[in-house]
């Protein structure tokens, strides 16, 4: 609310019949007023209303409200050029599609608690020598949706819930999955280019952790605090390097991969904003390629060194 540079009542006037200082304008004097906030107004700081004359103060006000309270419309967009949604859906069948994956997984074994024994869990997981030596390179996508347990499903899916939720209703459901999928494959492309070549990982942190690493920059971007979402993000890292049998190569690797695309997502320009997305995150895409194939074209020897029998022509 705007403040006159000092208060309207003065001495007392013997012209113009004692009327009051316009609240804006003290020295003139006037016989109007606002009808919503009853200060004394001249005709220059009124505007005319639904009902009577409103003080200019009043009407910011009133604006601001109906602004706030406007109901979004079908093809607003948001600062990512998504198309506003008030409900995320990707969110919900990620989740679903790790569940499944668990069942799958517990059914084989009759064991909810030991699927990782199963076949398809041992098929699937990121095992960088059958990456290398059998050209699975499925694996590097479907270990993303493979867990260790029930307690590790819940906490990965509770975390995608919290934080995907939001992320995808700023991105949209397109821009979303790349997002995710990205981040999936930068955990992946970590463990394979720096991880020991003969131990498995599986799990969704990684995209867990890039959707993470894409919170904090839309933090930035939108000028909110970043305490909560750097809070957040110093939490789990700690946590990753105390507690034993946690990759922190996936979690590094998909945090860098989500930041990357998320800043592709917010920071392109408005105009052909989609065709620099494309491209941004294809470039992103496309660099994780690259070191994968680097890492598969010096694999080799790390692998000779650490599991000499796979190596022809090696002594055990």
């Amino acid at each position: 609310m705007t403040q006159p540079p000092y208060p309207p009542d003065g001495p007392p006037r013997s012209d113009e019949q004692a009327r009051p200082g316009c609240w804006w304008h003290p020295n003139t004097p006037t016989g109007l007023s606002c009808v919503r906030c009853g200060r004394p107004a001249c005709p220059d700081c009124l505007r005319e209303a639904s009902v009577g004359y409103q003080c200019i103060d009043c009407v910011q006000a009133s604006r601001a409200q109906q602004r706030r309270a406007q109901p979004l419309r079908p093809g607003d967009r948001t600062v990512a050029g998504a198309r506003v949604s008030t409900r995320a859906v990707v969110t919900p069948l990620l989740i679903a599609l790790n569940v499944l994956f668990y069942v799958a997984t517990a059914a084989q074994v009759g064991d909810p608690m030991q699927n990782s024994e199963s076949t398809l869990f041992q098929d699937g997981q990121l095992w960088p020598l059958a990456v290398y030596a059998g050209g699975e390179w499925t694996r590097l996508v479907l270990s993303g949706f493979l867990h260790y347990g029930l307690l590790h499903l819940a906490m990965n899916m509770l975390a995608l819930w919290i934080l995907g939720r939001d992320l995808e209703i700023l991105l949209g459901k397109v821009r979303f999955l790349a997002l995710y999928l990205a981040s999936l494959l930068g955990g992946s492309t970590a463990v394979y280019l720096l991880g020991d070549v003969n131990t498995g990982t599986a799990g969704a942190s990684g995209a867990v952790y890039g959707l993470m690493g894409a919170l904090l920059v839309a933090v930035l971007k939108l000028k909110l605090n970043p305490s909560g979402a750097i809070g957040i993000i110093a939490i789990n890292l700690v946590l990753t390097v105390t507690i034993p049998g946690i990759s922190l190569l996936g979690h590094l690797g998909g945090l860098v991969a989500g930041a990357l695309v998320m800043v592709a997502m917010l920071y392109a320009p408005q105009k052909q904003r989609t065709q620099y997305q494309i491209t941004a995150v294809g470039i992103v895409v496309a660099a994780l390629i690259g070191l994968i194939l680097y890492r598969d074209a010096t694999i080799a020897s790390d692998i000779c060194t650490a599991v000499p029998y796979a190596c022809p022509g090696t002594s055990v």
